[in-house]
């Protein structure tokens, strides 16, 4: 089985910025090519699974109800692209609860492994924060860093791991996994 982990905001939609959250349908936005990636990655039979800390809700900032439609309305949109996503994680905690899901601790990855019985180590994981890539190496699964979001290359120095691979969106990065 051909897998893939995509994180949320900054990868297939604009990054809100920093300590920043998308809040609602209106400030939901896809970046270019992010569901001709998704649909592309689908065709070629790769199970597309979205996993995405939001501890908005958490906070207090906006509701489960929230973050359902602006889920439902993403795999809509992605579906009506030609796109398929197997099964949306989130974690809604707060990072202070220590729980097992928040990324970078790979909860979220080992559940859906679990639930539809595929090997971590053959994954790939595309984030677009250091935190995405201690996530894949937590599992030992293959990390792709996208700069359509928070990390910046200048930033390298500083990073406390590195990718497998870093690309400069989405698509891209897609092409490469299809090829």
């Amino acid at each position: 089985m051909k897998v893939v982990f995509l994180d949320r905001d900054g990868v297939i939609n604009k990054f809100p910025g920093d300590r920043l959250y998308v809040t609602s349908l209106r400030e939901f936005h896809f970046l270019q090519y992010a569901k001709k990636a998704i649909a592309l990655l689908s065709k070629e039979g790769f199970k597309i699974f979205v996993v995405s800390n939001q501890a908005g809700v958490g906070k207090g900032i906006y509701s489960q109800e929230i973050l359902d439609s602006i889920t439902d309305k993403m795999l809509n949109d992605i579906r009506q692209y030609g796109g398929s996503i197997e099964k949306v994680y989130y974690c809604t905690h707060l990072k202070e609860t220590d729980c097992s899901c928040h990324k970078p601790k790979p909860g979220m990855l080992e559940q859906a492994a679990k639930e539809f019985g595929f090997n971590l180590k053959k994954a790939y994981l595309i984030g677009d924060t250091i935190i995405d890539v201690l996530t894949a190496q937590a599992v030992s699964c293959k990390s792709i860093l996208v700069l359509t979001g928070k990390e910046r290359l200048a930033n390298q120095k500083g990073w406390k791991a590195k990718p497998d691979f870093i690309f400069n969106d989405l698509l891209t990065a897609a092409e490469f996994l299809v090829r």
